[in-house]
């Protein structure tokens, strides 16, 4: 079985868990007392590189990294994440790191709030607010969500490194096409439910997004109500939630390898924030939103308050793919086999914000 590197956020700390030969180890807290709201593995280089966002309630928030699979940790003798003295406003949080495609060997991109986007050249050390977004003509109306005002999604497209998809909440989804350069708001067909225009330009209340594994122009979005697909990298959107018990919720994730199949935790309500019919399951779709099927062998079969947040779901690299995700009861649990089957690897931890996952050597 393939060794793998789990990368735990925690509102006190991050924890790292090592798969070797089946068995799993975790260890931590790393930066105790600080929320880790965002975690990056970089695999790109000879040796992987783990980058992450931590707050501190006396320093503030920064960005760290370790290239001993989180060992060691560095931080820059400068802050990396710096708002320009122009803008008026400074950093409040780092809600995304995403490490570019193989197309940008060394690029790194940084969402924050309140609600911009930076990048990095070299792998997350430095990084420069991308400009076009911050002063984009709508930028005046957007909203903040209940988290604030965030870009906590990046995606970019292996095949084209001009290509850059960010969800900003309350804002919706924005595409650049020439590296950041310029942005198009991408939200036709998904619903606003809070605002009195159903179907605005921009102002969506996005939750997350993956892109599908093999199509890479297929989208999968989770909204504050409503589950969607697009077929045109996020020009149009289709309606995908029927199926579901609610299609409220916070996270999605694609299956790395395999094409059309996609994960989600929904959740009850806006109003309600725990799992829907409190019942702990992943359910997932493998043609492309058409039907989804509930995975829950090995967790628990008891009612279940344990809300997923946006970034606490992710999948690894491995073949068959390994499924996780963590919640606010502090429960993190792992499938090896597609989601077929789990088992809880830590429990009574802080809240978990985010999980990532990677095999490593």
């Amino acid at each position: 079985m393939t060794d793998v590197l789990l990368a735990v956020g925690t509102r006190k700390g991050l924890f790292v868990g090592r798969r070797r030969h089946g068995a799993w180890e975790l260890s931590g807290p790393h930066f105790p007392a600080q929320a880790v709201y965002s975690i990056g593995i970089d695999t790109r280089g000879e040796t992987p590189r783990l980058l992450a966002g931590a707050d501190s309630a006396h320093w503030g928030p920064s960005v760290f990294h370790s290239d001993d699979l989180g060992k060691t940790w560095r931080e820059p003798a400068r802050p990396a994440v710096k708002y320009p003295e122009y803008t008026g406003t400074s950093l409040e949080r780092v809600w995304q790191l995403h490490p570019a495609g193989p197309a940008a060997p060394d690029v790194v991109y940084a969402g924050t709030e309140p609600g911009g986007l930076f990048r990095s050249e070299d792998r997350g050390e430095t990084f420069e607010m991308v400009r076009a977004l911050w002063e984009h003509p709508s930028r005046e109306r957007w909203m903040p969500g209940g988290g604030g005002l965030a870009v906590h999604t990046v995606i970019t497209d292996p095949r084209d490194a001009e290509a850059v998809t960010v969800a900003v909440s309350a804002a919706g989804v924005f595409r650049s096409t020439d590296g950041g350069a310029h942005w198009e708001p991408s939200n036709t067909g998904v619903k606003v439910s809070f605002l009195p225009e159903e179907y605005p330009e921009f102002g969506q209340c996005v939750h997350k997004i993956a892109q599908d594994a093999v199509d890479r122009d297929r989208l999968y979005l989770q909204n504050h109500w409503g589950v969607y697909r697009s077929d045109d990298a996020g020009a149009r959107w289709t309606d995908i939630g029927a199926g579901l018990p609610t299609d409220f919720g916070f996270a999605v994730a694609a299956h790395p390898h395999r094409a059309d199949t996609a994960y989600l935790f929904p959740i009850t309500a806006d109003v309600d924030r725990v799992p829907a019919d409190h019942r702990c399951r992943v359910f997932r779709t493998s043609d492309a939103g058409a039907s989804w099927e509930p995975l829950s062998h090995g967790l628990p079969a008891e009612d279940h308050y344990g809300t997923v947040l946006r970034d606490a779901l992710c999948v690894d690299d491995t073949d068959p793919a390994g499924v996780y995700f963590g919640n606010r009861n502090g429960e993190v649990y792992a499938s090896a086999d597609d989601g077929e089957s789990w088992q809880q690897l830590a429990s009574h931890l802080p809240d978990v914000l985010c999980v990532r996952a990677s095999a490593v050597a």
